[in-house]
């Protein structure tokens, strides 16, 4: 792999595959958490709104450009980023990453496709509210950030969505499209040298006036996160039951710390049969179809969660079990054996997972906008190795201890 940054602060990094399908991604540090000023959701109407119109393409020859090429575009926004990413074969991989830019700098947000795009997003909004396992997550997290950026809902409302106006569509990406802020991140089979000099020509192109800046900070770090502690129940007249129950965790920022807390979720909650959670609430009582663990790593703060839904009958026993195992967890700590036998799991889930390459190339974007670097896959490897039982009983304590848990219920 070849990383670099560019004179004009734009970051880069390139692997090469051996496949004949090629990635790219342009990661934006701006999300939902820089929204102050603007109306709620813009961040996420910007990102559909960029495939509207550019100065050299047209809505419908931006959204043929790759497709008759076999290839596919893009794009997704969430509280911390705005990603545009490609699938091409890998002759195509310069025309995907010129499109990316292209999207990224020539933008016209057109009033009439603005229009149209506006009804997209409205009834996006109103579909997710259609289902509650993802709409309680992102009720859950707002209780939990009330007073911080990250309160807000990532598509907004439907009545700020309503007042977005072309203007401040363009004054948003004036403000953050910034070179600075940017990552371009391609998989591809093609020498990583040959990628990284036109990278470097490209981007000079792009920016040919910028001068070397500091590289901006990642959205939303620094503002202190307050500690909301909540127990809510909603009525939504649902026939499945609908639970969250979950707090504060380590950011991206704490170090062995929030490898320690993956590793703990993957344990008690991550996608394999064998989890804690999905081996009690599942396997054996048959009380839920899914229950899952989850980890989101933001700049100042994160969230571990356990979501899961059930029959009304059962949601008492469900709470129970997960007060019982998470119990478990905070009391004493995990023998050698299974703590072996977890680390090896969670190496062999990252190594498969690797071997994705647009998981990979995304996921290189998120690095270089966090830390300015990618880590290897050997200092993951010593850097789980490292961690104890007791190591995993501490952070049960801190992520799980009653006292720390919020939750909040559909009925």
């Amino acid at each position: 792999m070849t990383s670099g940054i560019t004179p004009c602060g734009l970051q880069y990094a390139v692997r090469r595959s051996g496949r004949s399908v090629a990635y790219c991604a342009l990661s934006i540090g701006c999300g939902t958490v820089q929204e102050a000023g603007f109306p709620s959701g813009i961040a996420h109407f910007v990102e559909h709104t960029l495939f509207r119109g550019t100065r050299r393409k047209t809505a419908s020859v931006i959204n043929s450009y790759l497709d008759r090429l076999g290839g596919e575009l893009n794009a997704y926004t969430t509280k911390e980023e705005i990603v545009l990413h490609a699938t091409v074969l890998k002759e195509d991989v310069w025309k995907a990453v010129r499109l990316l830019f292209e999207l990224a700098t020539e933008a016209t947000f057109p009033d009439a496709e603005i229009e149209t795009e506006r009804g997209v997003v409205l009834d996006e909004i109103i579909s997710y509210k259609d289902n509650p396992a993802e709409d309680i997550y992102d009720k859950f997290e707002g209780l939990l950030f009330q007073e911080h950026p990250l309160e807000q809902p990532i598509l907004g409302t439907s009545a700020s969505v309503k007042k977005i106006t072309p203007e401040q569509l363009r004054r948003f990406v004036r403000t953050f499209f910034t070179p600075e802020r940017m990552a371009l991140t391609l998989v591809a089979d093609v020498p990583e040298k040959e990628l990284e000099k036109k990278i470097q020509t490209l981007v000079k192109g792009i920016f040919p006036n910028s001068t070397p800046l500091q590289k901006a900070e990642p959205a939303g770090k620094g503002i202190p996160c307050p500690e909301n502690i909540f127990h809510k129940i909603i009525d939504k007249k649902n026939h499945e039951v609908n639970a969250v129950v979950g707090g504060y965790a380590p950011s991206l920022y704490e170090m062995p710390d929030r490898m320690v807390a993956a590793m703990l979720v993957n344990i008690l909650g991550g996608p394999a049969s064998n989890s804690l959670l999905n081996a009690e609430l599942r396997e054996k009582k048959g009380w839920v179809y899914g229950i899952e663990c989850s980890y989101t790593q933001y700049a100042d703060t994160g969230v571990a969660a356990i979501s899961f839904g059930c029959d009304r009958p059962n949601l008492e026993a469900c709470l129970a079990a997960i007060d019982k195992t998470l119990a478990r967890l905070r009391e004493a700590p995990l023998s050698e054996a299974r703590l072996k036998s977890y680390r090896k799991q969670l190496l062999g889930q990252l190594a498969i997972g690797s071997e994705a390459g647009e998981a990979q190339c995304l996921s290189m974007g998120k690095s270089l906008l966090a830390w300015g670097k990618i880590m290897s896959p050997e200092e993951t490897r010593a850097c789980l190795q490292s961690i104890t039982g007791e190591d995993l009983r501490q952070m049960a304590c801190r992520l799980f201890a009653p006292e720390k848990l919020s939750s909040l219920v559909y009925l």
